[in-house]
């Protein structure tokens, strides 16, 4: 046989055979189906809320959502001050949640020893497993009325601005307490203490996979701790703070027994978050669904398709950031 010959049958690829055993097949085809079925469930429960809040939406028009008032009974009915309380309690748990998650989690990954790091990854995953109600009980209880001398006090010294003003003299002999409760404040912080586990577990998540061998070059190099973690850890791990911090918003957006326990109602548009009285879009289902006629319902069921786009937006972009910023692609020393 020929060189050129010899040579040619060596270098023809051989075929191989990729056979899956039957545990992979089926491991394979139950989880498509699974995956399936979920986006099936997920799109019919936003085509069905889009398909009931039509009436609704051709009935109010852009009313809908510039009307503050909700009196169905009087064929008046908004989302304007439903959205701006949403807003306020959200934007108040994120402000309190995102240093504490942020600052929890490079804890238990940069300075907890390895027995200490367990047990306190096993109680922050035991905070997320607490039920909403045993917050809001808590909020009702305890916590409430604890932060009476602080929103006073808040309203006391920067009550010229408007976010901390509050209808009544607080330097009164006898001032009113009872304007410094149920307010988006207090309902803002029980859900940050909420979101805390949430945000913290992605963050942690991610510090944890950043490269070992860029920490070691930082820490060969003469930086300190912190100094490595704010040139290797946080660079690496940005895309998890935020993608942490936008699904810990997604929660806040819809928490519903907690709020509901721990705001006084009222339909106001009102940036004064110390002062007693506001209004989410999960609370005003919860509390409204019950008695509602068929026409209220469908206008609890339009709000409710308003929260579920909103959430399904912010828990998306959170999702893309999460899933882009594990690449490490960021870090620099």
């Amino acid at each position: 046989m020929s060189g050129p010959a010899v040579q040619e049958q060596e270098d023809t690829p051989r075929s191989l055979a990729s056979a899956r055993s039957v545990q992979d097949q089926v491991f394979r085809g139950g989880s498509r189906g699974v995956a399936i079925l979920v986006t099936v469930i997920f799109g019919a429960i936003g085509f069905f809320l889009a398909l009931q809040s039509v009436p609704t939406l051709e009935h109010y028009g852009w009313a809908f959502f510039t009307e503050n008032d909700w009196l169905p009974e009087r064929d008046t009915v908004g989302l304007s001050a439903v959205l701006l309380g949403t807003l306020l309690v959200s934007l108040i748990a994120m402000f309190t949640a995102f240093p504490l998650a942020l600052s929890c989690a490079l804890y238990i990954t940069e300075y907890a020893t390895p027995g200490l790091r367990k047990s306190l990854v096993a109680m922050v995953d035991l905070m997320a497993a607490v039920p909403s109600i045993i917050y809001g009980l808590w909020g009702v209880f305890l916590f409430g009325p604890q932060l009476i001398p602080v929103a006073h006090w808040l309203h006391q010294n920067l009550g010229f601005i408007p976010f901390f003003e509050v209808r009544t003299d607080p330097d009164a002999p006898v001032w009113a307490q009872s304007q410094y409760t149920q307010s988006a404040f207090t309902a803002g912080l029980v859900v940050a203490m909420m979101v805390i586990p949430i945000a913290s577990a992605v963050m942690q998540d991610v510090f944890a996979q950043a490269p070992v061998g860029e920490r070691e070059a930082a820490l060969a190099l003469g930086a300190t701790r912190w100094g490595m973690i704010r040139t290797v850890v946080l660079p690496f791990g940005r895309g998890g703070i935020v993608g942490g911090t936008m699904l810990g918003l997604g929660r806040a957006l819809g928490e519903t027994v907690a709020v509901l326990m721990t705001i006084s109602f009222a339909f106001d548009l009102k940036i004064r978050v110390l002062e007693n009285g506001t209004i989410t879009v999960s609370s005003l289902i919860a509390n409204r669904f019950g008695e509602a006629t068929s026409a209220q319902l469908a206008a609890l069921l339009a709000a409710g398709f308003v929260l579920f786009v909103i959430t399904v937006v912010v828990n998306t972009i959170a999702a893309i950031i999460v899933s882009r910023g594990r690449s490490g692609a960021s870090t620099e020393i």
